[in-house]
């Protein structure tokens, strides 16, 4: 570019300059500009808690299908574990599949929305800690909304506050919704029947409950085929479950519990006892299967968490929700083999 003058021999000058700018040979040349280089796009890296969440829902997913297929995982929380192993192997190996098969489980919704009901708030109630005061109750509730839901869906409070982070639980009111495991049986505590009998069913004739201690799994067999598991807690150290052969003799939903520390420290009934009103913070839960050993049955728990951890006194416990399921699978006369 040049710089132009207002003078006569300016312009004269320019004038040849620029007459002569056609002769000249520059000695180098200037590059157009370059255009910006563009990165190909990148698809978003997940986050960590992302990856956490899609873990947490493919294994969601393999427990609802171990759970609905009667080969029960323990607690649907996210978290592949012990019992979660067991149930996959024992479904594998009376469904013909390979011992490190894995379901197709991509069409199962792991979670749904469920919308609290008034009879979820009635459920909640106010638990003593003096065994008196228990005996005085009219029930043994739930303490709080998260179990109540927690025991529907066959999971924890806990885990329900992980998938509702937003969400104080134990403060929802009827018609409030919240996210949960898709189940497709929900535990419904107040559709569960009140029964009690010593009736045997016909039907299930064929039915025989097989229990491994070291294992802490309960099958349920019919003729020589497995057709449902149970992680359960089986006696303690203390008090070990009674080894060898039995039967049931009777089978009630919602049992009092008859709280007498001589039988459950010592085996020795005495008169010094408090009988404990039904529900499912009862200490056998919502059901008492009665064996053909006093004293000795299997039931449900007040706490689905120590299944399979905490001991218990020489009885055979289980989840409320496996509890439920168990007393239509068999009945009254079925063998029992405890080993």
């Amino acid at each position: 570019m040049f710089k132009i003058l207002r003078t006569k021999s300016a312009i004269a000058g320019v004038a040849l300059a620029l007459a002569g700018c056609a002769h000249v040979v520059p000695t180098t040349t200037v590059a157009p500009p370059k255009e910006p280089f563009l990165q190909p796009a990148q698809p978003p890296q997940p986050t960590v808690q992302s990856t956490v969440a899609e873990k947490r829902a493919q294994a969601v997913q393999m427990q609802i299908f171990l759970d609905t297929n009667h080969f029960r995982p323990g607690m649907v929380d996210g978290r592949t574990g012990e019992f979660f192993d067991k149930a996959l192997a024992l479904y594998n190996a009376n469904h013909g599949k390979a011992a490190d098969g894995q379901p197709d489980v991509a069409g199962i919704e792991p979670y749904t929305t469920y919308k609290v009901t008034p009879e979820d708030l009635s459920q909640v109630g106010v638990m003593a800690t003096d065994n008196a005061e228990v005996a005085k109750q009219k029930s043994c509730p739930y303490t709080n909304l998260g179990d109540v839901i927690a025991e529907r869906f066959h999971t924890t409070a806990r885990f329900l506050t992980a998938i509702n982070p937003t969400i104080d639980i134990n403060q929802l009111q009827a018609g409030q919704s919240l996210t949960v495991p898709n189940v497709p049986d929900p535990f419904d505590i107040g559709s569960l029947p009140k029964v009690h009998t010593s009736k045997r069913e016909p039907s299930l004739a064929g039915r025989s409950i097989k229990i491994d201690v070291s294992q802490r799994i309960l099958q349920v067999r019919d003729n020589d085929r497995t057709i449902a598991s149970f992680p359960i807690t089986p006696g303690s150290s203390d008090h070990p479950a009674p080894i060898g052969d039995w039967r049931i003799d009777e089978i009630a939903t919602f049992p009092w519990f008859r709280y007498d520390k001589g039988v459950l420290e010592r085996g020795e009934r005495t008169e010094d006892f408090y009988n404990f009103p039904p529900g499912p913070r009862n200490p056998v839960g919502i059901l008492w299967m009665q064996l053909n050993r006093p004293g000795d049955g299997i039931h449900g728990a007040p706490n689905a968490a120590t299944i399979g951890r905490a001991g218990s006194h020489g009885c055979i416990r289980l989840a409320n929700w496996d509890a439920a399921l168990i007393r239509t699978l068999v009945t009254v006369g079925t063998p029992v083999s405890i080993q």
